[in-house]
């Protein structure tokens, strides 16, 4: 039986959470993958992640998402950990100025470490302050726009876009990856007459790097 439960689902995907230690990234995974919310948190040691399966496009994907700690002293860990990880949620405090600003070392690190085609997106946390809101949504909004990322406010203890963050983040790997294999059968089926597969001679994008031999 626990062998069975392995195969039900069609797509594994590793999302990293990634900020500064205190925005919320630990009550974020609790949030999503057990709907719970702990006030007393703490700081969270090296990694640790959780799964939750969910449907998207009716697909089942499950999603490992890992929490790494945000502290300095763990940051040269956790490195190892965006290894395979194919979305990544970056969590900033609206509260804390200093988390927001360091968004972009974030960035950095994770352009770094991590697979070029990895899907990102920023998120506001702790919505639920906007009396001690010290980043504007624009601000968010727009330093968003200005590195390509996906943009949401959210908020763990009202369990705000959380959901949203997530099935977002899912529905655009899975369109890369399927994508990806779409390319993948339609290369191969051009080889095999009789297949029945459409292949739309005037889009040469898959050509494109046929003619480049540099190594």
């Amino acid at each position: 039986m626990a062998h069975r439960v392995d195969h039900e689902y069609d797509y594994l995907f590793k999302i990293v959470l990634i900020g500064d230690s205190g925005v919320g990234k630990s009550n974020i995974l609790s949030r999503f993958t057990r709907n719970e919310f702990c006030l007393e948190s703490k700081s969270t040691i090296g990694v640790e992640f959780a799964t939750r399966t969910l449907q998207v496009e009716g697909k089942t994907v499950k999603a490992q998402i890992w929490d790494t700690a945000g502290q300095e002293r763990y940051r040269a860990i956790t490195s190892a950990y965006y290894r395979g990880a194919v979305g990544a949620l970056l969590v900033y405090d609206i509260t804390k100025r200093q988390t927001f600003d360091n968004v972009q070392r974030w960035l950095r690190e994770l352009r770094d470490h991590a697979d070029s085609n990895i899907v990102i997106m920023m998120a506001g946390n702790k919505s639920d302050l906007n009396h001690l809101r010290a980043v504007s949504g624009d601000d968010g909004q727009s330093l968003a726009e200005k590195e390509g990322l996906s943009f949401l406010e959210t908020s763990a203890l009202e369990a705000t876009n959380i959901e949203k963050a997530f099935q977002t983040i899912l529905t655009e790997i899975y369109h890369i990856v399927s994508k990806k294999a779409l390319a993948a059968q339609e290369a191969a089926g051009s080889t095999v007459p009789g297949q029945g597969t459409t292949i739309n001679v005037a889009d040469t994008s898959g050509n494109t790097k046929r003619g480049c031999c540099s190594t």
